[in-house]
């Protein structure tokens, strides 16, 4: 078989979701080549993203040498926690140093919105109240009236114990089923880490809109940035779309 394409992804050390998604969805001759960032202990925040991604480009220099078309950058509260501005400069700095295209959750996930012409936007997360404020701050300006947003309600502390991206898809399933999305016309799911992309399909079904997740939101951007004209079927209608 003849690889068509070649993705590079750059993975937070604990995540062994993204990975597992990109394979699940992808055709069989798109191949995905990762390398992994160590997160720092801890609870995150500004200090430990900052140190996270100050290593984003000597990974961007080593994923080039793999002879990938395209660098996914896999860390949604890493795109979005300093804003719009942060996250543009992110994907600059990956494609100078691999001089390659580059694609983060976050600028996917306000792609993705526009392609479904989404207006009234219901979010739910498995982050704790710091994340959620900073996604929040991400989307002030955008186009969108963001009706909700709910997540882990403990405290941090507590939280980072037993973090819920570590969730299965059943438990997610009933997670968000139990929010009341009446009013939405889209439902907004980030974090990488999160196995949602399992469960998009059941979750349209069931609530009658279309969802959006940060693995799927990724997919769709990189198949659309390398000019893939491939529809696929079975994790929501974003990539049905293609």
């Amino acid at each position: 078989m003849k690889y068509h394409k070649r993705i590079g992804l750059i993975v937070p050390g604990s995540n062994t979701t993204i990975e597992s998604d990109f394979n699940l969805v992808l055709p069989h001759n798109i191949t995905v080549h990762s390398t992994r960032i160590c997160t720092p202990p801890g609870i995150e925040s500004e200090e430990i993203i900052d140190i996270f991604n100050s290593k984003v480009e000597d990974a961007a220099k080593c994923l080039s040498k793999s002879k990938i078309d395209i660098i996914s950058y896999g860390f949604t509260t890493g795109s979005f926690y300093r804003g719009i501005n942060y996250n543009n400069q992110l994907i600059e700095k990956i494609e100078k140093v691999s001089g390659l295209k580059a694609i983060t959750p976050s600028t996917a996930i306000l792609k993705s919105l526009k392609k479904l012409n989404a207006k009234n936007v219901s979010i739910v997360t498995p982050y704790p109240e710091w994340n959620n404020n900073m996604f929040l701050k991400y989307l002030e300006g955008t186009d969108y009236n963001v009706l909700k947003i709910e997540g882990d309600k403990r405290l941090a502390e507590e939280a980072i114990k037993s973090p819920m991206w570590h969730q299965e898809p059943e438990s997610i399933l009933e997670f968000v089923l139990n929010i009341d999305h009446t009013a939405a016309d889209i439902l907004l799911c980030p974090c990488t880490a999160w196995r949602t992309v399992e469960i998009v399909d059941i979750l349209e079904k069931k609530l009658k809109i279309p969802v959006i997740t940060a693995n799927q939101a990724s997919i769709w951007e990189v198949l659309t940035t390398l000019g893939i004209r491939k529809n696929i079927k079975g994790y929501g209608k974003l990539l049905e779309l293609i």
